[in-house]
């Protein structure tokens, strides 16, 4: 529990008292279980929306809760990514770049992108839609576990988060994935296209990382998140009511 309340407190906005000790490996273990909880708090502020508003409404809402709750940290990560990354740049251009505070133009095209696309698919999410809405953030979540065990911190020593990087993980740690996994099942379809969407989106990404950094940063994994819960948000309103 303390695990899961730090992992929280690190990934996100939520008022949770007093600071728990920073433990690492405890925090990365348990992204699942905190992107759960991040997506039951979204879930239950939706059946609000919902029952004031039409859904279209009701998405825009979520997007610009789903923001608030995470304290727009992984939407920085975006911005920095998509500033750092695009175009041919040589990789340390590309690592002082997105250390840069301030954000440029194609960061700012990404967030927009990404919250206009989540906002419109969350609008139209009309099957299972409490479970779907609690699964994505967990999803996106998960992926940050795969990103730090197979690639190296790209920043060395000297980036703020080593500490994440210092102890390889076991395949032991990636249990708390299994249980987004088995939620999915009672999506039907729809969550066999869940995992597919996770499996593939996630390697792309670490494909892409790798190739162009030979590495992944504290940014790279809010632009990996948040590239994530949309792709995924995508999917599960898939064949979804005009």
């Amino acid at each position: 529990m303390n695990a899961l309340i730090a992992s929280l407190q690190f990934i996100s906005a939520l008022p949770l008292g007093k600071a728990c000790p920073f433990d690492p490996k405890g925090i990365i273990v348990s992204f699942p279980l905190a992107g759960l909880a991040i997506g039951l708090v979204l879930a239950v502020c939706d059946r609000i929306f919902v029952a004031l508003w039409t859904p279209p409404v009701a998405g825009v809402l979520d997007a610009v809760l789903l923001a608030a709750i995470t304290g727009a940290l992984h939407l920085d990560g975006l911005a920095d990514m998509a500033d750092g990354l695009y175009g041919r740049r040589e990789r340390e251009k590309a690592l002082a770049i997105m250390k840069d505070s301030r954000v440029g133009a194609m960061g700012l095209v990404a967030v927009a992108c990404v919250l206009l696309t989540k906002s419109a698919a969350l609008g139209h999410v009309d099957h299972a839609r409490f479970l779907a809405i609690v699964l994505v953030p967990a999803y996106a979540r998960s992926a940050m576990i795969f990103g730090i065990r197979f690639l190296p911190y790209a920043r060395g020593k000297e980036g703020t988060g080593s500490p994440f990087f210092e102890t390889p993980l076991a395949n032991r740690d990636f249990i708390f994935v299994a249980v987004p996994v088995l939620l999915s099942l009672f999506l039907g379809w729809r969550g066999l296209l869940l995992n597919l969407v996770f499996a593939l989106g996630t390697s792309g990404l670490i494909y892409l990382y790798r190739r162009k950094l030979g590495g992944i940063t504290g940014d790279l994994l809010g632009a990996m998140t948040e590239v994530l819960e949309t792709v995924l948000f995508l999917a599960v309103c898939v064949g979804g009511a005009p």
